[in-house]
Parts: structure tokens; C-alpha cells; sequence
């Protein structure tokens, strides 16, 4: 069956691209085939609105991919955009935005709110660490504001909006927001400075020369889903909610049972909250609950704080103790030095490798002269001195003292290594007319 059904698909697949396909219907799972290359093109051109629905091979391969490959994945996408979107759409007309960029998230991260890929962006718009924070979303042990669909959504708003008027063009705002805008600018530079992205394309990261392709063929598959048959039975649906602000600890288990409702829920009601519990240091944190139970949870407020103090001590362990926590700890930037490795580190700073890891998202052990390094240290903690390796000198035939530069030497390092020595005095000794230096470089310092 399984090869009846890929020859099938060839023959489809060379009839489609030939013209030839539109009236036919074999499939063997019910998935329509009436459809050719000009067709979808077509189909593009009548839906485009303000973002360019540009319509080729590679926008045709990912159409391909979406309504005949993993039609399991789209369907559930489909679902799942009922209870997104809503949020989306609001926020794009808040800050005036194209509707269609609510298909963005579907390729950033499957409208799952708790994605995180490898490189550590995460939520439905997947919003690196460092950026999340200039969009002011919070995050730390208990919280991490990337996963709350209304905060995120509207962070990312305020990003491409941002994109867009750095290039004036919606297609390159796109390719910026996946690979950030110092790549886009890099890859016009690189063309001879064209400004469209298929003009582009081929200086770009390969990731990006595959999201706005991407983009577009999500697109088309939302408005042509019932003509593909990828209409869901169930579409998803939020439930209704009320927010209810929190204060210092908060056992979320014990407040689901109090008041009777699933954890799962709150959970899903709540995916900023990282944990089932949350602390809170100053002020107070707003927690969603389904409607029906917000009054009850405010008129009885004082008792639910108090029974909900359970596990506290527990989790204020794990949140000192677990690989990579940031909690209690103040972040500190290191810069990898020649003889550098990950134990060293770890024991000048007293820290765990595991945690140096988990930091600064490394999946071994490797690490490479110049490389900055993100350390978090408990407030007052002794670092130990990085041992200084003997300076390698030579004398020259005029009985001179040569120092030889090592990898990661500084002008400032030689310096400190000799008496009554200084960077100005090293400059002007070797006719130095910056600071700029080489290994294996030989310069006078005696």
C-alpha cells in the first residue's frame, strides 16, 4: 500500500508540475489533487494584500509539503489558530499592522507558546532572551513572559514594526525577524545593494532563505484549507478567564484544588508561569483563572495565600540548585582566554560546567579563544585570580628583552608582566602606532 501510494504521488507530482493535474482525485486518503502550478499562483495573486505573496518553485515545494506531506501537522495548526489568532489580530491592529503577519508564528514555532529551539529563542513568536528583555518581557526562574501569548504578541508587534521601518519593505522586515537585521544588511551589501529579498536571496543564512517561502505557503494553505480538505472536525477554543493577582509565594496545585478546577487549566491559562509555583519579590503578578472561579478566589484570598505556601521550601531549593538557574545569582561576562577550558572556568568562579553549559547554550565541551561567555555568581562570591602563565622572552643580538605575543595578549597584559612598565612606554619602544597586536609578534620590553 505504502508504495502504491508514493508511486501515486510521483506520478501527481510530474502531472502537477506539467499542467496536467487539476481534475485529478487519486489519492488514496481522501487528499484532493485538483490543483496545478498556475493554479496555486493564481490563488496567491487573489489573496495578496499588503505583504508580497511572490510565487515560485521553493514557495511551491513548502505549498507541497504543508497540504500532501504532513497534512497531520497542518490540520493541527489549523486547530490550534483558533485560539491565537484572536489574540494576533488584535494586537496587529493596535499597532497597524498587516493582518496576514498572524501566519508569522506558525513558522516560528507551530503556535505551540512553550516552544524552544536549540538556540534558546522561545514562545509563539520565538523571542531570544536578550530581545525579549529590550521588549521588556520578564523572565526568570518562576516567570518567563515570552511564553504569554498577550505579552509576546504584543513584543512582537512592536518588533516588526520596528523592522519595517529600518528597510521599508516587508518581505526583507520578515527575513530580519528570523535572522536579525545585521545578516539582512550584511546580504544587501553583498548583492551590490538590491533591496527585495529574492534579489537577495542567495547571500542570506539558509534558515532565512527558507522562512519567507514558508511564510507564504502557510498563507495559502490557511485560505485554501477546505479546498485541500485540512479543515479540522474541533477547532480549539480559549475558555474564559479572569486575571487574580498574586503576592509572594503561590502553590498553583494547591490553588487548583482549592478551587476545584484542573491544573492542566491553570496551566494552560498561564504559560509564562514555569513552574506550579510562583514567587513573587516586589509587588504582585497577575494569575488567569477560568471566570467562574476569579470571585471566589478573591473573597477568600487570605486563606488560598495561606494554603498555598506548600512546597515553597522545596522549590526555592530546586531554583538554587538546579542545572543552569539564574536565581538569587548576579550575571557576569566572560571572555575566553588561550588555555582556556570549561573546568578552569567553572572553578574560578565556582560553578558547575553543567550550569556554564545551560548558560550559554553549548552542547559539549568546546570553546574558542575570544569567545564571551555568560557566568551567574552568588552576590559576594571570592572568584580566584586566573593564574598569569610566564611571560616567553628572548634575547635579540643587541642583548634586548623580546617578549613573544600569545593568543589573547593584550598590550595592557604584556605591560603588567614587566616593571615600570606601561602601554605607552611598550607602544613608543616598538614604534607601535596602535594596539593592536599578533601572536608570535616579538616586541621589545628591556
Amino acid at each position: 500500500m505504502i508504495k502504491k501510494y508514493l508511486l501515486v504521488q510521483i506520478v501527481v507530482l510530474a502531472l502537477t508540475k506539467l499542467g496536467f493535474a487539476q481534475d485529478l482525485d487519486t489519492s488514496l486518503d481522501g487528499i484532493p489533487q485538483d490543483y496545478t502550478y498556475d493554479l496555486m499562483a493564481d490563488r496567491l495573486n487573489c489573496i495578496e494584500q499588503t505583504v508580497p505573496l511572490n510565487f515560485n518553485e521553493k514557495v511551491y515545494s513548502f505549498i507541497n509539503y504543508f497540504i500532501n506531506r504532513d497534512r497531520p501537522y497542518t490540520r493541527e495548526v489549523i486547530r490550534k489558530s483558533s485560539l491565537y489568532f484572536p489574540v494576533f489580530e488584535k494586537y496587529l491592529a493596535k499597532y497597524d499592522l498587516p493582518d496576514e503577519l498572524k501566519y508569522l508564528s506558525i513558522v516560528e514555532s507551530g503556535l505551540n507558546p512553550q516552544a524552544i529551539s536549540r538556540a534558546g529563542a522561545g514562545g509563539l513568536w520565538q523571542f531570544m532572551p536578550y530581545t525579549g528583555r529590550t521588549y521588556k518581557l520578564h523572565q526568570d526562574w518562576y516567570i518567563d513572559e515570552r511564553f504569554d501569548p498577550e505579552k509576546a504578541t504584543e513584543a512582537a508587534c512592536k518588533y516588526l514594526k520596528s523592522l519595517y521601518g529600518m528597510f521599508g519593505d516587508w518581505e526583507l522586515a520578515l527575513a530580519a525577524y528570523n535572522s536579525g537585521p545585521g545578516n539582512v544588511r550584511r546580504a544587501i551589501r553583498r548583492s551590490g545593494y538590491k533591496k527585495k529579498f529574492w534579489d537577495i536571496y542567495r547571500y542570506l543564512p539558509r534558515e532565512t532563505r527558507s522562512y519567507l517561502p514558508q511564510f507564504v505557503a502557510i498563507v495559502y494553505t490557511f485560505h485554501y484549507a477546505s479546498e485541500h480538505n485540512l479543515i479540522p472536525e474541533q477547532p480549539l477554543f480559549m475558555m474564559d478567564y479572569d486575571t487574580v493577582m498574586s503576592q509572594g509565594f503561590l502553590n498553583l496545585k494547591v490553588v487548583a484544588n482549592l478551587l476545584d478546577i484542573c491544573y492542566e487549566d491553570v496551566k494552560q491559562l498561564n504559560p509564562a508561569l514555569k513552574r506550579y509555583g510562583l514567587k513573587t519579590s516586589n509587588g504582585s503578578y497577575p494569575v488567569r483563572v477560568p471566570s467562574e472561579k476569579a470571585d471566589y478566589f478573591r473573597s477568600h484570598r487570605e486563606s488560598i495565600h495561606s494554603n498555598a505556601l506548600q512546597g515553597k521550601k522545596k522549590l526555592e531549593y530546586l531554583a538554587r540548585n538546579s542545572v543552569g538557574s539564574t536565581f538569587g545569582r548576579d550575571k557576569l561576562l566572560y571572555r575566553v582566554r588561550s588555555g582556556d577550558v570549561l573546568g578552569i572556568i567553572a572553578q574560578r568562579y565556582r560553578v558547575r560546567i553543567s550550569d556554564i553549559r545551560k548558560w550559554n547554550h553549548l552542547r559539549g565541551n568546546l570553546i574558542r579563544v575570544g569567545q564571551h561567555l555568560s557566568i551567574w555568581v552568588y552576590p559576594g562570591t571570592r572568584i580566584a585570580q586566573r593564574r598569569a602563565a610566564p611571560p616567553k622572552v628572548e634575547l635579540d643580538l643587541q642583548g634586548r628583552k623580546l617578549h613573544i605575543v600569545q593568543p589573547g595578549d593584550t598590550l595592557w597584559d604584556i605591560a603588567r608582566m614587566y616593571k615600570d612598565m606601561n602601554i605607552e612606554k611598550l607602544k613608543k619602544m616598538n614604534n607601535l602606532k596602535s594596539s593592536k597586536i599578533k601572536p608570535g609578534q616579538k616586541l621589545i620590553v628591556g
